[in-house]
């Protein structure tokens, strides 16, 4: 009977200490995903949890390592343009499915659910605004849109920002990232190339500045065009930057590539990128060089008209 009693009574000892292990364990994964919920961000490079409020603060660059997390492209205009000065331009150009694409799911599908998940229209942003007081007219991609790929909605977009900083004298920015031309539209996509870039020679051929950011990544058609057809080429630290994959490149010349092939520091040893710049210094930067190729202001009164009204206040005299 004793033994019934104590057999009986350690049953259910264990069976608390089981009961509080569980309860312990959800209470460790109510945490867990407590600070999983955006409160600490753990640095993919070196691992260091920060302070998401700290890290936003240093516009999204580890504090530690230096590491430039990718943010997207409404933080990439707050930490640019002056508050209460963005313009956006051509809200209202939408992608369409013109040669009805299909893959693992039709192209409308994949437009429709990207624009759902990031409430973006398109895979860039484009409007004009102030650098530090400024004029300036600026475009930035967003990778999470079918990885920032450069369709026709893209391309127009571009096209249309640098047509209307030639005409306004602004100079131009575009804040670079992209896998490349977007396949759902095939040969329309690779004619934004040459789009772009006769806007670009419009633009230089007024004498403007045009200075493309190169970030992580830039690669395919995008880097074939306009993001090295810059007067300055500046890059983030690390980015990769090339045109086709490292992967491809080394089947197709059956050699291994450096370790720092298509980086920026590899790009600016070989003279392809001007700068790499640090996310923090960017806008100080920016600002001043613009304020450096600040094109002289027209000139409004004939020199004719000057001399004649020279004469006319002589012989009034």
């Amino acid at each position: 009977m004793a033994n019934n009693e104590e057999s009986r009574g350690l049953k259910s000892l264990l069976d608390w200490f089981a009961n509080r292990r569980k309860s312990g364990s959800t209470i460790l994964e109510r945490q867990e995903r407590e600070i999983a919920d955006g409160l600490w961000h753990k640095c993919p490079q070196c691992g260091v949890l920060t302070y998401t409020k700290d890290l936003k603060a240093n516009q999204m660059v580890c504090t530690e390592c230096g590491h430039h997390n990718r943010v997207d492209s409404d933080e990439r205009i707050r930490q640019l343009i002056d508050t209460g000065t963005w313009k956006p331009m051509d809200e209202h150009l939408r992608p369409t499915d013109p040669l009805q694409f299909r893959d693992r799911k039709p192209y409308s599908d994949r437009l429709r659910e990207m624009q759902e998940k990031t409430g973006l229209v398109e895979a860039v942003k484009t409007g004009l605004g102030q650098i530090n007081g400024l004029p300036i007219a600026l475009g930035v991609m967003d990778f999470r849109f079918i990885g920032a790929s450069m369709g026709s909605v893209v391309g127009e977009k571009l096209a249309r920002l640098i047509e209307q900083a030639t005409q306004r004298r602004y100079p131009v920015v575009i804040i670079c990232t992209s896998g490349g031309a977007r396949m759902q539209e095939g040969m329309l996509s690779l004619m934004q190339m040459a789009k772009i870039s006769a806007a670009l020679q419009r633009h230089r051929e007024a004498k403007l500045l045009y200075i493309p950011v190169l970030t992580n990544p830039t690669t395919g058609g995008v880097t074939a065009s306009f993001a090295m057809l810059g007067d300055i080429i500046l890059a983030e630290p690390k980015a990769t930057i090339g045109f086709a994959g490292r992967r491809v490149i080394e089947q197709t010349l059956r050699e291994k590539l450096p370790d720092d092939f298509q980086t920026a520091e590899d790009l600016l040893k070989h003279g392809f990128v001007d700068e790499i710049l640090p996310r923090t210094q960017l806008k100080q930067t920016l600002a001043r060089l613009i304020a450096l190729h600040q094109p002289p202001a027209p000139t409004t009164t004939p020199k004719m008209v000057m001399w004649e009204r020279t004469l006319s206040s002589t012989a009034a005299e």
